[in-house]
C-alpha cells in the first residue's frame, strides 16, 4: 500500500527532506512556539514558549463560547490582511455567531490539502459534482474548485440549494465521475437519478456519515468512500481518509489533537473522547487547545504504511433523539431520499419517498430503538421539484 498523498504534500509545502515522526514532531514544536510567542508578544496570556509537545496539556482550552463573544481577540493579524471571514450562528445556541478569520497563505494552504486529499480519487480530465455552496473567491466550493482545477480535473460547481430536478439535469448534462458535498444528499440523488447514475467515486463532509448511510452509498456506487473531517475553527479542511480506508489522515502540519475526557484530562491513543485541536502555521486566527464538540479518538498506524495521526469516525454528542441513529435505520429502505423529523411530544418523522416502502417493518425498528417515545410516521409523495434537506433543516427538537 502506498502513503498517503497527503504526507506528500506535506513534506513538499513545509520542505522537509525526509517525512518521519520524529521530522514531524520537530515540526509542530516549532510552528507550536511560533504561534505561542506572537501571542504573547500580543499581551495574550500564554507562554513565550513549551519545551516539549507534550507541556501543551498545561494551556488553557479554548471554546467555542469565547470565540462566539470576542472573535477579534483571536484574529492576529490586521484587518487589512484578512481575505475571508467565516461567520454562523454557534450550534445549539442563539447567542452570538462566531467568526473566524483567513488570510490569503491560510486559503491557500487549505487549496493545498483539499488537493492532496482529492487526488486519491479524482485524476485529470475527470469531472467532479461539488454540492457545497459557492459563495465567493474564497467560499468552501469556490477552494474545493480551486484544488480541483489543481488537479487538471472538471469542476461542476451544483452549489447548495438545486431542486431535486436541476441536480439531475446537471448530472445528466455534465456525467461526472467524482462527487464532493453532503453524504445524505449524494445518496437521495442517487436513489432520484436511478439507472446509469455516472458518480462512481465520492470525497463525503459537511455531515457526519453514518454507517447506515455510508453503506448504502457504498453499495450504490460500487466503491469506497472517502469521508472527511474539517469545521471553520481549524481552516475548513482537517483530516481525509486514504487508500486503506480506515479513519482519516490528519493534516498535521497545520494541526496538533487532543483527546479529553469529561473533565479535561488527555486520554491516550485508542480512547475515544472530545477532540482538541491546536492549530498551527497559521497566520490569522491560529487557535490553542479548541474544544471542537466532536468525539472520536486517535487510532494507531495506518494500514498504508503513513506516518499522519487518524482519527476515526467523528459523531457529536446528541440529546434524547439520535438523528445519526435515524439516519442509519430511515436510508437503510431503499424507497427513502429525504426525510425531516420533529420531536416535541412525540417523534415525527416526514419521509420523502421515491418508491413504496414498508412503513410497518420502519416503524417497529424505531420504536425499538426508541420503546418510550410516541412515533408518527408520514409518507409523503415525491416532488422533483423540492430541495434536499440539509442536516439543520432535517431535524427540531423543541
Amino acid at each position: 500500500m502506498r502513503k498517503t498523498k497527503l504526507e506528500n504534500w506535506i513534506q513538499e509545502v513545509e520542505g522537509l527532506p525526509v517525512l518521519d515522526r520524529e521530522a514531524l514532531d520537530a515540526l509542530q514544536l516549532k510552528k507550536l512556539n511560533e504561534t505561542l510567542k506572537r501571542l504573547h508578544d500580543m499581551g495574550k496570556a500564554y507562554p513565550e514558549s513549551v519545551k516539549s509537545l507534550k507541556e501543551l496539556e498545561n494551556l488553557p482550552f479554548t471554546t467555542a463560547k469565547m470565540l462566539a463573544e470576542n472573535p477579534g481577540s483571536f484574529l492576529l493579524t490586521s484587518q487589512s490582511e484578512v481575505s475571508r471571514v467565516i461567520s454562523g450562528a454557534t450550534s445549539g445556541t442563539t447567542g452570538p455567531a462566531k467568526r473566524v478569520f483567513y488570510t490569503d497563505r491560510d486559503t491557500e494552504h487549505t487549496v493545498g490539502f483539499f488537493a492532496a486529499g482529492i487526488s486519491e480519487m479524482l485524476s485529470a480530465g475527470e469531472k467532479c459534482l461539488i454540492a457545497f455552496p459557492f459563495s465567493g473567491p474564497f467560499g468552501l466550493g469556490d477552494l474545493i474548485a480551486k484544488a480541483v482545477e489543481r488537479l487538471g480535473a472538471i469542476p461542476v460547481k451544483a452549489g447548495f440549494g438545486q431542486s431535486w430536478a436541476e441536480l439531475c439535469q446537471t448530472v445528466k448534462e455534465t456525467q461526472p465521475e467524482t462527487y464532493i458535498g453532503f453524504p445524505v444528499t449524494l445518496l437521495g440523488l442517487c436513489r432520484v437519478y436511478g439507472n446509469s447514475f455516472p458518480i462512481r467515486r465520492a470525497l463525503v463532509s459537511g455531515d457526519a456519515c453514518p454507517e447506515g448511510v455510508m453503506q448504502a452509498l457504498e453499495k450504490a456506487l460500487g466503491s469506497r468512500l472517502y469521508p472527511h473531517y474539517g469545521s471553520r475553527e481549524c481552516g475548513l479542511g482537517g483530516a481525509v481518509t486514504c487508500p486503506a480506508f480506515d479513519g482519516m489522515h490528519l493534516r498535521e502540519n497545520h494541526i496538533i489533537p487532543e483527546i479529553i475526557d469529561g473533565k479535561g484530562n488527555v486520554l491516550p491513543e485508542g480512547e475515544f473522547g472530545e477532540l482538541v485541536i491546536t492549530t498551527i502555521g497559521l497566520e490569522a486566527m491560529p487557535l490553542i487547545r479548541y474544544r471542537t464538540g466532536d468525539y472520536t479518538r486517535i487510532m494507531p498506524a495506518c494500514p498504508c504504511g503513513g506516518l499522519t495521526r487518524r482519527i476515526d469516525r467523528v459523531i457529536r454528542k446528541e440529546g434524547k433523539i439520535s438523528m445519526e441513529q435515524l439516519d442509519s435505520i430511515v436510508f437503510s429502505f431503499d424507497g427513502v431520499v429525504d426525510f425531516r423529523a420533529e420531536f416535541k411530544d412525540k417523534l415525527r418523522i416526514e419521509l420523502c419517498c421515491v418508491a413504496k416502502i414498508n412503513e410497518a417493518e420502519l416503524r417497529e425498528r424505531i420504536e425499538k430503538l426508541y420503546p418510550c417515545v410516541k412515533i408518527e410516521l408520514v409518507c409523503g409523495n415525491f416532488d422533483y421539484s423540492a430541495r434536499p434537506m440539509y442536516l439543520g433543516k432535517r431535524f427540531v427538537e423543541g
